[in-house]
């Protein structure tokens, strides 16, 4: 193995990564009219897809294992890795806590919810740039005769707006991080979070069952090199992400009906034309769910980001300083509320792989079940009392976790944003009932 650094690399470029790790598939033939659901819930138009080969871990990534499960790590020396992203709940928390509380000693709380870790693996670097409509095909849902005709983003006319230059990729909910070399350094340092430091590192993984094994790996610059070595670490760490296809399965019950060997029930196949409807739950112009040119499966995220107002949760303690907004994208860098001004408020968009067994939604958690999340997107302007405080004069605060000088980056374009007082929510609870169903065989089995 060279002896050259991997701190400044990218973990396996997206080409030589698909390469290594995806079989190459026999192409189903495609079908012939539309694509959408059969009444009996059957694809008519099922595809071969391009999965991740399952195959024996490198010896990297084995020693990368090892260390997403150590909690010497941390400076509480009880916070893995696994501590948060759990592996039994698909790499996600499976408590009901908008936030983990870590530090020296566990006290201190987290200001973000925890995202999950698996569907990371084709998230492109981050980037302000042109709003690309390939990204967000959806089937063709034709809307309902006489609705009312709206603009806004949805999944079959961003053609027309790819001028738009939008953020997009990157880890974290604000993007921060390009590699998962970098988004391990994140909670790693947090002092909210394992609250380390780069010499306790250094000094564990100087001393740990699995040292023998990088070091031979490192070669002689992880001997000489006490921050090579951490770069190794970091670099197992991603290789094991990236090569365990625990972190990206592709096997629900959505994934067998892609390839034609599953149908959904009625009420799913209502779920998902509704997903994908552009004046219902539009959900599919963010959360793209068709297969790639290429055969890819989808990973239910365009990498966008959005500011949907999600209310403030009084449970995260920072949130009681009424001076403190978190404001996502902008807040990634220093001079991001005048840089990216255009786009404070806004949040990445999470893949919805796996969301049905999540029990805190948003950046901040404040949601816990998706029944919740779709109430709020059906109802958020229309009956915005059941989301937001009412303040001293008696008015309903709305939007009250983005200052009023960001409120303009707020979505009230696209559907089902677009609704106003006195309009009909565009789902009925019956839809979003479907939606939840739908969403339910998004889960890895």
């Amino acid at each position: 193995m060279s002896n050259l650094s991997r701190s400044m690399q990218p973990v396996l470029g997206c080409i030589s990564l698909l390469t290594l790790l995806w079989a190459t598939p026999v192409l189903a033939q495609a079908g012939t009219g539309s694509c959408l659901p059969a009444p009996d819930g059957s694809n008519p138009c099922p595809v071969e897809l391009l999965k991740p080969k399952v195959q024996p871990l490198s010896q990297m990534s084995l020693i990368g294992k090892q260390i997403f499960n150590d909690p010497l790590l941390s400076g509480s020396g009880k916070l893995s890795c696994a501590s948060c992203h759990e592996p039994a709940n698909h790499y996600a928390p499976s408590g009901d806590s908008p936030v983990f509380s870590g530090g020296i000693q566990l006290n201190k709380q987290g200001r973000r919810a925890i995202p999950t870790l698996t569907y990371s693996e084709r998230r492109p670097n981050f980037s302000i740039g042109l709003d690309d409509p390939t990204s967000e095909a959806a089937p063709a849902i034709v809307a309902n005769v006489g609705g009312a005709e709206r603009g806004g983003k949805s999944a079959t006319n961003n053609a027309e707006s790819a001028g738009n230059l939008v953020p997009q990729g990157g880890l974290f909910w604000d993007g921060r991080a390009d590699t998962l070399q970098q988004q391990v350094l994140g909670p790693l340092y947090d002092p909210a979070e394992m609250a380390s430091s780069p010499q306790k590192v250094i000094e564990r993984i100087s001393s740990a069952p699995y040292t023998a094994d990088l070091k031979q790996l490192a070669g002689i610059a992880g001997q000489a090199s006490p921050e090579f070595l951490l770069a190794e670490a970091m670099f197992a760490l991603a290789r094991y992400q990236i090569e365990d296809p625990a972190f990206h399965r592709y096997n629900s019950k959505f994934d067998g009906w892609l390839e034609g060997k599953e149908n959904f029930t009625p009420i799913e196949r209502a779920g998902y034309l509704a997903f994908n409807d552009p004046q219902k739950g539009n959900c599919a112009a963010c959360h793209v769910d068709t297969v790639s040119g290429n055969r890819l499966p989808p990973v239910f995220t365009d990498h966008q980001y959005e500011a949907l107002g999600a209310p403030r949760n009084m449970q995260i303690a920072m949130n009681h300083d009424p001076a403190y907004f978190d404001l996502g994208v902008c807040d990634r860098q220093p001079d991001g509320r005048t840089s990216l001004s255009l786009y404070c408020g806004m949040f990445a968009t999470p893949t919805l792989r796996n969301s049905a067994t999540r029990h805190v939604f948003f950046h901040n958690g404040v949601f816990h079940s998706l029944e919740d999340v779709l109430d709020f997107y059906a109802l958020r302007d229309l009956e915005p009392s059941r989301f937001y405080p009412v303040g001293k004069n008696k008015k309903v605060q709305k939007y009250n976790d983005i200052t009023n000088k960001y409120r303009q980056n707020l979505d009230t374009l696209d559907a089902p944003f677009d609704r106003k007082v006195g309009e009909k929510p565009a789902m009925t609870e019956d839809e979003r009932v479907a939606i939840i169903a739908f969403l339910k065989t998004l889960t890895d089995r």
